[in-house]
This record gives C-alpha cells, structure tokens and sequence, in this order.
C-alpha cells in the first residue's frame, strides 16, 4: 500500500493478486503516512476486535512508526519486525524501534516471529519455514547488524 503514482508499483516479490500469490483485501492509494487509511479500517472492521499485526516497511521513523501507533491505540497487539523495516537514514531505525516499544509494540526479528508462530516442530509447515530461515540467514544477519545496534 503506497501511492503508486509516486512511489511505483509495490514489491513484485510480495507476489500480491497475481494467480498463485496472495489476494489484496484492499488496495488504496495513499497519501496518509500511516497504512490506517479509512478504506483499510473499514476492511479491518469485519475482523477480530483485537488483531495481531505484523508490521513491516520503509521509512521506519515515518509510514511504520505512524501505523503501528495508530494499531497500538486501537488496542491492536502489534508485532514489528526489525529486519523487515528500514529507513533513508539508518540512524533513525533503532530510534523507531525504541519509541515503538516503549508504546507497547513487541519488536522481534522475522525468524523469532516464524518460530513463534509456528510453536512446534512437529507441523508440516516447519520444514518448509527453517529452509527459508537457513535460505536468508545471512541476508537477515547483515540487515540486523546495519540497522539494528544492540542497543535497540
């Protein structure tokens, strides 16, 4: 969900309603910064009064501070994934990460949140999800290590 006209098409690799990918429940331009426009809480409203979400994007001071703030005061439990956010100036990345923690976010890393999530190794899925993991192991270590100082 971006403003397409600016910002462009949204990531390919997301593989969003092209056949065999995943169906957007809705779509909008935005200008918000935040991902709550009035179009998303309208789809949101026929869900669960209290979601889990996972949030992911870039400019993590910005579009993901503001949604996840946004989900926080909604009384949402919001998941931010640390190597699936980033920012133009990396600096601002564990500022965003603090501020979301202290407001009551939980922020995890992207394979701690599969491994919970999936809570077994029993189920079929696991295989599939630790060749994943294994696959971009290194990838996800050197997006930790730039954005995410131990003092995060």
């Amino acid at each position: 969900m971006q403003n397409k006209q600016r910002l462009g098409e949204t990531c390919p690799e997301l593989k969003l309603d092209v056949e065999g990918g995943y169906k957007t429940v809705v779509h909008v331009d935005k200008t918000l910064f935040s991902m709550l426009t009035p179009e998303v809480r309208l789809g949101m409203a026929s869900l669960s009064p209290r979601l889990s979400c996972v949030i992911v994007g870039i400019e993590s001071h910005i579009c993901v501070l503001q949604t996840a703030l946004e989900l926080l005061a909604d009384n949402h439990k919001v998941y931010v994934l640390a190597d699936g956010v980033s920012s133009c100036n990396k600096e601002e990345v564990p500022i965003a990460l603090a501020r979301l923690r202290q407001e009551g976010a939980i922020i995890t890393t992207s394979e701690s949140f599969l491994y919970e999530l999936m809570g077994d190794a029993k189920l079929p899925e696991f295989k599939g999800i630790i060749g994943i993991v294994k696959e971009t192991n290194q990838s996800t270590k050197e997006v930790l290590q730039t954005l995410c100082p131990t003092s995060a």
